[in-house]
């Protein structure tokens, strides 16, 4: 089942040599003890990524064993999917945008074994999120490294959607002036609507019928 997922992930994966590339990283991934389970899951979930050069593939596992990541854990096939889309130079450019923001580099390996997606984010996603965040918001660098997933998500439509609803909020009264915006933007849309959007349709009706046009949520 799991072969027959990748392929119709991927159907280019029908035509390589199995035992050029997929054969001896999934070998390679075995000897340092990866768990049959996990291989799986990086098949199914981007088979290309079995396909990548040998030589190459030996390289990440083992730039990413270096970073300090359990081989029994997914977080480490995260972390292979992760370093796949980037090569040296462009990791060292990233950790360098973050590094202007006063992260030092152990902060950003933890960020970075958390959620290995907070570096597949661009060098400008990531210097336009920390500007907002620190200079906009005034919140710490260290949010980052506790909350590394928060990179993953659309500053626009996002951030500064949620943080500008919860301020006006704010200036109306309904919501405490010490309220910890972060909070709210792991929250799902659906989760945000419930507790923050539906419980004030009297107190602020037009503002609300403004958020739920912009979300072509239905009335």
């Amino acid at each position: 089942m799991n072969t027959v997922t990748a392929i119709k992930r991927y159907s280019a994966i029908l035509i390589v040599k199995l035992d050029t590339f997929v054969v001896p990283n999934v070998n390679l991934l075995q000897e340092n003890g990866v768990p049959e389970s996990n291989i799986c899951t990086l098949i199914k979930r981007t088979p290309i990524a079995i396909m990548t050069d040998s030589i190459r593939f030996k390289e990440i596992v083992e730039e990413v064993k270096e970073m300090g990541y359990n081989p029994l854990r997914l977080s480490f096939i995260q972390a292979i999917l992760a370093m796949r889309g980037m090569n040296k130079s462009t990791w060292k450019r990233k950790v360098s945008a973050y590094k202007r923001w006063g992260l030092s580099e152990e902060d950003i390996l933890v960020a970075f074994g958390r959620s290995p997606h907070c570096t597949m984010a661009s060098e400008d996603k990531i210097m336009r999120v920390m500007e907002f965040f620190i200079n906009k918001m005034g919140l710490e660098p260290s949010l980052i490294v506790k909350c590394p997933g928060l990179l993953t998500y659309s500053l626009e439509k996002r951030f500064i959607r949620r943080a500008s609803f919860i301020q006006v909020l704010q200036s109306e009264g309904l919501v405490k002036k010490d309220f910890y915006l972060p909070r709210v933007f792991g929250y799902v849309e659906e989760l945000f609507l419930q507790k923050f959007v539906m419980p004030y349709e009297k107190e602020a009706y037009e503002l609300l019928q403004l958020y739920k046009r912009k979300l072509n949520f239905p009335e």
